[in-house]
């Protein structure tokens, strides 16, 4: 029993990742193909269904290390990934005011480049039990640049996006109301801007820890 659940798994992963990395690849690709034939006021538009197709499918990874299918700790995966669906859903879908602005290419390109690497190595390693080291220092290594610039423009567009929100008084329940209860959409988006900046460092500092184990342990092996 205990075997075929470990092969179930492998095999459930290994179609995961796989299939999220084709994902990842055509925004990737429209991304970079976009910015070189129409500029960056069109890269939304270009990746807008399989950047949201493929950012949405981590959710699963929550459930991942719920379950105990993987054994990254969901208080490193949960902000993470909540804070992109934000992105993706709350804001650049949410206000097309600021779909042309040239964060939104350095965004797609950063978070791309990144997954792309990141379903790879698991890809590899699911399927196969390991995977190459240059992937492995790729997995590693790469968000010592694409974190920062990630970041900066998440933060970037959700700045951006400030002003719309507030005039157009989306997602806001204003009182009176039956439910005597009040929410201002600009307020949260603030709230969000302020966790950036304590969570970014220390998550940027988590990554640093798991490249210094898994670099050492492959020096090892």
């Amino acid at each position: 029993m205990a075997e075929f659940f470990s092969i179930s798994r492998r095999i459930y992963l290994t179609i995961y990742n796989w299939t999220v990395l084709i994902g990842w690849l055509q925004v990737f690709y429209l991304s970079v193909k976009t910015l070189k034939e129409s500029g960056h006021e069109h890269v939304y538009a270009a990746v807008e269904k399989p950047l949201l197709w493929a950012q949405t499918a981590a959710v699963f990874e929550i459930l991942h290390g719920l379950i105990g299918l993987v054994r990254s700790p969901v208080s490193a995966t949960l902000p993470q990934i909540s804070s992109r669906l934000y992105v993706a859903w709350g804001i650049l879908w949410s206000f097309p005011e600021i779909r042309t602005h040239f964060l939104v290419s350095s965004l797609v390109i950063s978070w791309s480049i990144t997954e792309i690497i990141r379903y790879s190595f698991f890809g590899l390693k699911e399927a196969f039990g390991s995977a190459p080291s240059w992937l492995l220092w790729l997995r590693y290594s790469t968000f010592l640049i694409l974190y920062p610039t990630g970041i900066s423009s998440e933060v970037g567009l959700i700045y951006i996006a400030l002003p719309f929100m507030k005039e157009s008084l989306k997602y806001s329940i204003s009182m009176p109301n039956k439910w005597n209860f009040s929410f201002d959409y600009y307020y949260l988006a603030l709230g969000v801007l302020g966790v950036y900046v304590p969570g970014s460092p220390h998550l940027f500092g988590y990554m640093l820890g798991q490249r210094k184990k898994a670099l050492a342990k492959a020096k090892s092996e």
